[in-house]
């Protein structure tokens, strides 16, 4: 998974949230107009319902839902001063979910063995009018719930014949949950943007770049997405509600001497444009990346290593979602085809006893920082809610969308989805949460009593993390990689720190997370989009710094490539 990303302090121990400002969604002031699209789409799913039906066996979808996500998408980029992209763009999608058989099995139920494996992830969508014309609006809900319904029923006599020739399943929970119908109807989100001040600003901020001839490659860019959403279900849930993500992204990269390709980033996100940080505030992050990317063109490589290091808060933010918090999610609790590393341990110790993990959507910001994991309900109209996954260090439960698994009969909210995917268990805002936390001096300070107790020379910092990926699946080894790009070695004997290159983290979770010692009194956010089996979704990551034990990092896959022949044009350039 590759994400974008931007830090803040954020957040302490739970008892300790009182003291600080978290903000979370205003309740609306006054009844809301409820979009005409939700008229048509109930009209047509009592049609569906009532009328649809397979022969000659009689079979009736025992659910449907359908959701809408109407998207306006603006942005502009720049490199080296010159607009390279300008985007204005409004579309609909239409996602229909039909299931027959029943909630304890039905069409979504795993296939286990051979190529198709489960369920599919893939939905696909449709289409839908802009102007919202009725006519055709329902004829295209009507073609792709027909399209579906077959598909549904087809599905479901297979997944009855994969049953009677396999051996009985490990989970014998149901496929579906039983939930309360909501109904939630809110603000239709429209947002301006002043294009012509965000063109201005992202050719100001990317001309920095060209006097840098030794960055190849380097852009800075604006994009906002106002995303609303209407559901209807045959349960009788139905809902309005939307949300907006704006971001400015930095980057700059490069090629050192020895062919590896070095990268720097930086992101601000808002839930408005307005909200976006000003000029001299964007102008000092291109600095800085730019600071940052030269110099790790003259930083030497690291060697493979094994010992303590401390992961800066961001950096542990995005280590937590990786090899924690995708192992959290419910649907790998059931898969057959998933390692499921934490199924069987329920109610039993997976942490050191000072940390504590929660999930909770519903902080939609803390100050002036927006949280892109917030959202009030999930995409199978649950309400979502704060969810407590460890307390002190015990594991108690795991994020679930309407699929149960292991016993957990009921859904927290949790079951997400890009457009045109089907729903799976996914995060929301991860929050890493200590009750062992120290000033991040003295973090410094128990690194390097760690490095002599285990007689290194150093221990490691890692400033910055880009991303990174999990293997969680049983056919693969339940290993991970996190793909630093800032890192420090930290001298025992006073020796200044000094930067490096050429590194990645590596490891199984379990042994990673036994290693934990402490953590400092600095936690950060983390802003992201998340890729996994439903598609990229929003997520935040909240976490302080943590000092673990002992962390193993591989050399990173070189390319063997010399930069380029010809100095390039911007070198001559005297201003």
């Amino acid at each position: 998974m590759q994400q974008t990303k931007r830090l803040l302090m954020l957040c302490g121990h739970l008892a300790l949230l009182a003291a600080w400002v978290i903000a979370t969604s205003p309740a609306v002031a006054q009844a809301a107009s409820e979009h005409p699209l939700l008229t048509i789409m109930e009209d047509e799913l009592k049609l569906s319902m009532d009328k649809l039906v397979a022969q000659p066996d009689d079979v009736k979808p025992y659910f449907i839902q359908y959701s809408v996500s109407d998207q306006k998408m603006y942005g502009v980029s720049a490199s080296l001063g010159a607009l390279t992209g300008d985007t204005d763009r409004h579309m609909r999608q239409l996602d229909v979910s039909v299931r027959v058989g029943d909630y304890k099995l039905d069409n979504t139920h795993q296939i286990r063995g051979g190529f198709s494996g489960g369920f599919g992830f893939w939905g696909g969508w449709t289409l839908l009018p802009l102007d919202g014309d009725p006519l055709t609006t329902r004829h295209a809900i009507w073609l792709r719930t027909d399209e579906k319904f077959k598909s549904a029923v087809k599905r479901l006599a297979e997944v009855q014949a994969n049953i009677a020739v396999k051996v009985e399943e490990e989970d014998q929970s149901d496929d579906f949950s039983k939930e309360k119908p909501v109904k939630h109807i809110g603000t239709w989100i429209e947002q301006s943007w002043d294009a012509t001040r965000a063109e201005a600003l992202v050719k100001k901020c990317s001309r920095r770049f060209r006097k840098y001839p030794e960055i190849y490659d380097s852009s800075v860019s604006i994009s906002g997405t106002i995303v609303n959403t209407l559901t209807v279900n045959s349960e009788g849930s139905k809902l309005q509600h939307g949300q907006a993500y704006w971001r400015i992204n930095i980057q700059a990269s490069t090629i050192a001497d020895d062919g590896m390709e070095l990268s720097q980033y930086d992101s601000f996100e808002a839930f408005s444009f307005d909200g976006l940080p000003d000029e001299a505030e964007v102008l000092a992050a291109v600095d800085q990346v730019i600071d940052d990317v030269t110099s790790l063109r003259k930083a030497p490589i690291v060697e493979p290593y094994t010992g303590p290091a401390i992961l800066l808060n961001r950096a542990s933010g995005v280590f937590f979602h990786e090899i924690f918090g995708h192992r959290m999610e419910g649907h790998r609790q059931k898969d057959e085809e998933e390692g499921q590393t934490f199924a069987k341990k329920l109610n039993k110790k997976v942490l050191p006893e000072f940390l504590h993990i929660y999930d909770d959507p519903t902080i939609r910001e803390f100050g002036d920082i927006a949280l892109y994991g917030h959202y009030l309900y999930d995409d199978e109209c649950v309400p979502t809610r704060r969810v407590h996954l460890v307390d002190k260090g015990i594991l108690k439960t795991f994020l679930m969308s309407r699929s149960p698994a292991r016993g957990i009969t009921k859904s927290n909210g949790h079951g997400r989805r890009q457009a045109g995917m089907n729903v799976c268990s996914r995060m929301g805002n991860l929050i890493i949460d200590s009750e062992k936390k120290v000033p991040f001096h003295e973090l410094r300070e128990m690194l390097k009593a760690e490095c002599k107790k285990q007689d290194k020379e150093f221990g490691l910092l890692f400033t910055d993390i880009s991303g990174g990926f999990t293997n969680t699946q049983m056919w693969s080894p339940q290993a991970y990689k996190v793909l630093p790009i800032k890192v420090f070695k930290i001298y025992v004997d006073g020796r200044p720190d000094e930067l490096v290159r050429g590194v990645d983290i590596c490891g199984t979770p379990l042994t990673s997370f036994s290693g934990i010692i402490a953590t400092a009194n600095d936690p950060g956010v983390f802003n992201g989009y998340c890729g996994a089996e439903s598609g990229s979704v929003p997520v935040s990551a909240i976490s302080p710094s943590i000092l673990v034990r002992q962390i193993e990092i591989e050399r990173r896959q070189k390319a063997q490539d010399r930069p380029p022949i010809l100095p390039p044009p911007i070198a001559d350039e005297k201003s």
